[in-house]
């Protein structure tokens, strides 16, 4: 007969005993009696009909049969709570869902998140990236990071920062391009969607660039590691270049783009407390990037 456990807490005390692997630092986690601590684990592993620890002076490890069992409890326990937010949570509880342009998810924010969550432990975040501007009005978000996208109705914005563009290539390309003719002898990696672009660097002498097109920037640098030229677009991209193995083509200065990042939301009259304090530590991390 499978024995019944007729108290979640017993788990509860079972797995914090467990990661503390102390009663004494259980009963703190938990503001319980170490006593209290003690007699709950007694009375779940007489329900189990087996000893989960092996008891110490000073401290206590899982038996083979509490290793075995702290796995599940550990997924029942994160199930509990995780169905209790999503069911019974309030505004602050729920994850903050931000929806962000893809390279400046991946070259801007996530090298700076981890400085956000460490002073704001409480806030749990849901970042999920886009390429296509359409892509920013599928499904719900608390805030927006939109390049080059006005706010819609009923919506407010804040500015971020701009663009600087310039080539980058495999070394030996890089080292080798002197003149803008010379950029003819590669195939240039092209974002059609982006108003600046290559024809900021190409000679003016009406001859066709071998163009190979995609629809980010992230393509775009894996692409130049093949061969090709593409353009890099700080402070977005941040160190990406390098990380594919890409130098600056020092023949050519960077332009300032044309577009610019903004953070998008609902009046502030909607904003819960996460998003508020995302938006002020966005704010300041982002100012005058270029200046």
């Amino acid at each position: 007969m499978i024995p019944r456990i007729p108290s979640l807490n017993w788990l509860r005390v079972f797995e914090a005993a467990a990661r503390t692997g102390s009663f004494a630092r259980a009963a703190d986690a938990l503001n319980m009696s170490p006593p209290a601590v003690s007699q709950q684990i007694k009375a779940l592993e007489g329900a189990l009909g087996q000893p989960l620890f092996e008891r110490g002076a000073r401290s206590v490890t899982l038996t083979d049969a509490g290793k075995a069992f702290l796995p599940t409890v550990v997924r029942a326990l994160h199930s509990v709570e995780s169905a209790s937010a999503s069911l019974f949570g309030g505004r602050d509880t729920a994850p903050l869902t931000i929806q962000c342009s893809l390279l400046f998810a991946a070259g801007w924010l996530a090298p700076r998140l981890k400085q956000f969550l460490a002073a704001n432990p409480d806030i749990r975040i849901n970042l999920t990236s886009t390429i296509q501007d359409e892509d920013f009005n599928v499904g719900k978000s608390d805030l927006r990071i939109v390049f080059g996208m006005p706010p819609g109705p009923f919506e407010a914005s804040a500015p971020l920062f701009g663009e600087e563009i310039y080539p980058v290539a495999l070394p030996e390309i890089a080292n080798s391009l002197l003149s803008p003719s010379d950029l003819l002898k590669y195939p240039l990696v092209e974002i059609a969607t982006h108003r600046a672009n290559w024809w900021s660097f190409l000679p003016q002498d009406g001859l066709a660039p071998n163009f190979l097109y995609t629809d980010n920037t992230l393509t775009a640098l894996s692409l130049a590691q093949t061969g090709a030229i593409a353009l890099a677009r700080r402070p977005a991209s941040a160190d990406l270049p390098a990380s594919y193995g890409l130098v600056p083509c020092q023949a050519f200065k960077p332009t300032r783009g044309a577009q610019s990042y903004a953070l998008i939301y609902s009046g502030e009259a909607q904003l819960n407390s996460a998003a508020l304090r995302f938006r002020e530590w966005l704010l300041v991390e982002a100012a005058d990037p270029l200046a």
